[in-house]
């Protein structure tokens, strides 16, 4: 008996992504090179397919090279203010993607940065080195202490007023934890505000995605290597159902991993394009077929 396939329909890009990519589409039809400030996601088949397009990736520090008038996208992560004025500086032409989730936590970080009393401690709960994250200090001219857990708020005096904030892809029960830790740590009467900034669009798929894991026997988490949502999302998957897999894309499939499943979920990250997992799901269809014999 042929098993059911299904693809999740909460999974795949979410709106800021969608809106990335959609800019960048946009602007390679106009024609001419289009540069994209890192990758546009957190996918290297999504990346491939705009690279077959025009669209070419480059680092922070090429910013310094590019002619004036060069196109340059800023992808859904945001940026520190310091990538900014280096465009301005070389008269670059800037299509801004940032999240407008992100963006509007930029510049309440910022203004908090700017309006708090001296000596107050700007904390972000969030993966150090991340885009998103290194966009977030930047409004706080480098200042900000991220933490990944809470082993890592040793670097917080506790005799100082603490103002914390979270990386929008992080989870909302990371959040709290890091939040009661901080309470926990900080000096009787030393002022404490905490900012629920986790996306509720990205916060959710994670309920959604354990219903998902449970209602089949196999599950193929479809997640780049380098997205911290991806891993963060299998990981959720995977509590509730051992024979979760995460793969790449479809070349990465084990027929083993299928054999006696009734069921197989197809499932992703907030990076995952929609394209890859029917991908995914065609070829598990065809490695679950009954063999013909040859006629």
């Amino acid at each position: 008996m042929t098993p059911l396939i299904e693809i999740d329909p909460g999974s795949g890009f979410c709106f800021g992504v969608v809106t990335a990519i959609r800019k960048a589409e946009e602007e390679l039809e106009r024609g001419g090179t289009l540069y994209c400030l890192g990758d546009i996601v957190h996918n290297s088949d999504e990346v491939e397919r705009l690279r077959r397009r025009g669209l070419v990736t480059i680092s922070h520090s090429d910013l310094a090279t590019l002619p004036a008038g060069s196109r340059v996208l800023l992808r859904a992560h945001g940026e520190p203010p310091s990538t900014y004025a280096t465009a301005r500086s070389r008269g670059l032409v800037v299509i801004d993607a940032t999240c407008p989730v992100v963006l509007r936590l930029q510049q309440r970080i910022r203004h908090t940065y700017e309006s708090s009393p001296a000596g107050t401690q700007i904390v972000i709960y969030g993966k150090k080195g991340h885009a998103e994250v290194n966009g977030l200090v930047g409004q706080t001219d480098g200042t900000a202490l991220v933490v990944e857990n809470a082993s890592e708020l040793g670097g917080i005096d506790p005799l100082r007023p603490v103002k914390l904030f979270s990386q929008t892809t992080k989870s909302l029960d990371g959040m709290r934890h890091i939040s009661d830790s901080i309470s926990a740590t900080i000096s009787p009467g030393v002022a404490f505000e905490s900012f629920d900034t986790v996306c509720r669009q990205v916060a959710s798929r994670a309920d959604g995605l354990r219903h998902f894991a449970e209602a089949h026997d196999v599950v193929l988490f479809v997640a780049g290597a380098k997205s911290s949502n991806g891993r963060a999302l299998y990981a959720e998957c995977l509590a509730v159902n051992p024979r979760t897999h995460l793969i790449a894309n479809a070349d990465a499939i084990d027929q083993s991993w299928l054999s006696s499943a009734s069921s197989i979920g197809i499932c992703g990250a907030t990076s995952t394009p929609s394209w890859l997992m029917e991908q995914v799901s065609r070829r598990v269809s065809e490695l679950v077929s009954p063999t013909r014999s040859d006629e």
